[in-house]
């Protein structure tokens, strides 16, 4: 039986989903736990990898077992053998075909900024924290021009897989919000897109950072993207801020 997989994981003390020898990860800790489960080594298969220190809302996998299970039992049984850091939210039969990479239409990742002089404890996990005063209309204006279809080398790492670097970004939002809880300014970027390259979300985010910070501005974004040069995008943001929110499939 193929089953789908919805995942939470708080990324901070993991080495990034996919299995690494002597780390620990989030795909490493999920096949541990069902091969032991299904007493025969097994493969779990996410939608994608998500960098080190990097959190997951809804994050997805698919894994083929032969033993019988009831959704919620194998839900039970997974998250009674994992650390309180990573939980599956739901498991439900999926077809044979259903594959949580290649059956993927579109993922939302979301960054958080607590934008001011201190960060309260409850947020140094899950937002990146920026001191200095952020524009947020030029941040907003700026991020017009990733809509689209374009080709981001400029914003990706000299290894990101596959050989086309071209990827249409659909929905880019920011907000800026007052949080009770951070006693601070919170801004929260959203990007939806058909697929993400390694490193992509993070050095767009950190040249969104340069762009509210006044260093940077929307002719050196748009110049970055015709021309792939990468000493154009900014610095790549820290991984904690970043949380994978979504991925859609067909219904």
């Amino acid at each position: 039986m193929n089953y789908k997989l919805l995942i939470q994981y708080d990324g901070t003390d993991f080495h990034g989903w996919q299995v690494q020898e002597n780390d620990r990860t989030i795909q490493g800790e999920l096949e541990r736990v069902i091969s032991m489960l299904e007493d025969a080594k097994v493969a779990v298969v996410g939608s994608g990898r998500t960098d080190a220190g990097v959190h997951a809302e809804g994050q997805v996998a698919n894994v083929v077992i032969n033993r019988t299970f009831t959704p919620d039992k194998l839900r039970a049984a997974i998250n009674g053998n994992l650390w309180r850091d990573i939980r599956i939210m739901k498991a439900e039969p999926a077809s044979d075909e259903f594959h949580a990479r290649f059956s993927a239409k579109k993922k939302t990742y979301l960054y958080r900024i607590i934008n001011a002089p201190v960060i309260s404890p409850f947020w140094r996990r899950y937002a990146h924290h920026e001191q200095r005063p952020l524009d947020v209309a030029k941040m907003t204006d700026a991020g017009r021009l990733l809509l689209g279809e374009h080709d981001w080398t400029a914003f990706s790492s000299a290894q990101a897989d596959g050989e086309s670097r071209v990827r249409t970004v659909v929905d880019f939002t920011v907000q800026s919000r007052w949080d009770e809880r951070a006693s601070a300014q919170i801004i929260e970027f959203e990007i939806s897109a058909n697929g993400f390259l390694r490193y992509m979300v993070r050095s767009i985010m950190g040249t969104l950072i340069e762009v509210g910070r006044g260093e940077k501005d929307s002719d050196t974004i748009q110049t970055a993207i015709v021309t792939g040069e990468r000493g154009l995008a900014g610095q790549t943001a820290p991984a904690h801020g970043l949380t994978l929110k979504k991925v859609y499939y067909e219904i």
